[in-house]
Parts: structure tokens; C-alpha cells; sequence
């Protein structure tokens, strides 16, 4: 292909000398591997949770109702990075106790577990109970960061940065292949547009770069539709656009109480409509 915007677009040179451990090496090939018996690239895999582990009550409480859902993974942040230092009276970053929960809530309901880690230090930390470790969206170019975490050899999600193009994105997961370790998932979750067609909303969800980025890379993609629209009543249409775009899993916030969610009240769904959007979402997987 012509790269005719050098620095944005995906040349051949690219897939050769840049990202050659990303790239596919023919047009069926696309990595499957197994992650607490989980099955990456051979079914629709769902995370579900909270964006961040409030207590050790809510934690327990989500991780038994999306497992009695269907949810392959809880997900939850003990460490939740902010766009802005101010914390509203709700706001508790659990930290090294919500890890404590989230490694509770995992063995009590038997359902594995991913969270964000976002400073080299507590890698070890996170890494022990995590079964996929998540670097967010910030640290996804912050590169000797994707070197630690790469080297504790446990699964790697690695967020797209909202404003990096899919050269920068693939480069960045070039840094964890490189140490050995094979088992990624890239996770598009919207990027920074000039306008988003509502006021509350930060970001657009990049469905083209789903079909662009299974052209090019055998990694397994999915989206996150919660952060993506910041906006509860667009999630479901978001959710199954995404399935239907051809992603390999879908990252959803669930909360028992959405509306007093700590952090984003706005995007959260509650276990209702994670059990109505979830079939939903498998049938037209299994009809591609």
C-alpha cells in the first residue's frame, strides 16, 4: 500500500521494519491463545464491572451478578487515573485494598480479573492477582512502562491513547511482543474529535479502525463502548456496532447503581441491561 500521509498511514515498509511482530504474515492469520481458560480470538469475550472497585461490597456484588450474568471477566480499577487532580466526596482510590477485593471478589465467584496498573512500581503488585494486566489509554505510549509490564509475562490489554493514530497504537504493542511475551489485546475505547454530537461527551468511538487494524495485525481487538460515548443511553448501539464492525470482545461498565457510580455516573450500565445487551451481542457474533 502507498503510504501517502508518512507518520499517520501504514506503509508496507511499516509492517516489515516497524511492527513486524504485530503484523499478520497472511490474510487468515489471527492469534488465538487462552486466558484463564478463556479463549481470545475463537468467541465473543465480555469484561464487565465498574470503572473503579468503590468497596469491598460493591466488588463482591458485581463480580457475583456478571458471573451469574455471563461475563468471561470483572473488571474494575483499583488505581483510577483522573483527567483532572479534583476528587468529588465520593471519589475512594482504593489502591493496594481494592486490589485485596478485587483478588477476594475473584477466588469467592471464581471469575478471572482485569485491572489497571499505572506506575511501575505496584506491577508486582497488580500482576499477582490480575489475570490480564491493563495499561489505560495515557501510559499507552510511555514506553519503558509497556517494557515492565511486558516482562512479568502475564496478558497485556493495552488501551489506544485517544488521540494516537493505529501506526502509533500497533507501534506501542510492538514493545510487548518484542520482550516475548504474545499475549495482547488491543483495546480501541474512542478517541478526541472536534465534536462528539453531545455536550458530556469526550470522545467518538472509532469503529473504522476495527476493520483497518484486522488488516493489518493477528492481535485480538475489542472496544470499550462506555468510556468511548461517556453516555449511557448510546452504549447498547455502540456495543453491538462494535461486535458487528468484527471485534473479538467487548469491555462494558456495569454498576449495580449507575446514577451514584463514584466516577462517571454517566456511562455506567446497570445488571438489567447487561443481561439484555449481552445475547444480544453473542448473536450477532455467532452470524458473521
Amino acid at each position: 500500500m502507498d503510504n501517502k500521509f508518512p507518520g499517520k498511514d501504514i506503509s508496507d515498509e511499516d509492517l516489515k521494519t516497524k511492527f513486524p511482530l504485530v503484523a499478520k504474515k497472511n490474510k487468515n492469520h489471527f492469534s488465538s491463545f487462552k486466558v484463564a481458560g478463556v479463549e481470545f480470538g475463537k468467541q465473543l469475550v465480555t469484561f464487565a464491572g465498574p470503572n473503579m472497585v468503590e468497596s469491598r461490597d460493591l466488588i463482591l456484588d458485581v463480580a457475583k451478578n456478571v458471573k451469574k450474568i455471563g461475563a468471561d471477566f470483572l473488571r474494575g480499577g483499583a488505581f483510577k487515573p483522573l483527567t483532572f487532580p479534583y476528587r468529588n466526596p465520593k471519589y475512594n482510590e482504593t489502591r493496594e485494598e481494592g486490589i485485596k477485593w478485587l483478588s477476594e471478589a475473584k477466588k469467592k465467584y471464581n471469575i478471572p480479573v482485569i485491572t489497571e496498573v499505572m506506575e511501575e512500581k505496584y506491577i508486582p503488585l497488580v500482576a499477582e492477582v490480575a489475570d490480564i494486566i491493563q495499561i489505560g489509554s495515557r501510559n499507552m505510549q510511555n514506553y519503558p512502562f509497556i517494557t515492565a509490564c511486558a516482562k512479568t509475562n502475564k496478558p497485556i490489554m493495552l488501551k489506544r491513547h485517544y488521540g494516537s493514530s493505529l501506526r502509533d497504537w500497533l507501534g506501542a504493542a510492538e514493545y510487548i511482543l518484542v520482550e516475548g511475551n504474545e499475549k495482547v489485546i488491543l483495546c480501541e475505547r474512542g478517541v478526541s474529535v472536534p465534536h462528539t454530537h453531545r455536550s458530556t461527551s469526550r470522545f467518538l468511538l472509532d469503529l473504522q479502525v476495527i476493520p483497518a487494524a484486522k488488516e493489518v495485525t493477528h492481535l485480538p481487538i475489542i472496544a470499550d463502548p462506555s468510556h468511548a460515548t461517556f453516555w449511557r443511553p448510546w452504549v447498547k448501539s455502540m456495543a453491538l456496532a462494535s461486535v458487528a464492525a468484527g471485534v473479538d470482545g467487548i469491555m462494558l461498565e456495569v454498576h449495580p447503581d449507575p446514577e451514584n457510580a463514584a466516577v462517571d455516573p454517566l456511562q455506567p450500565i446497570d445488571y438489567e441491561e447487561f443481561n439484555k445487551i449481552l445475547p444480544q451481542m453473542k448473536n450477532i457474533y455467532n452470524n458473521l
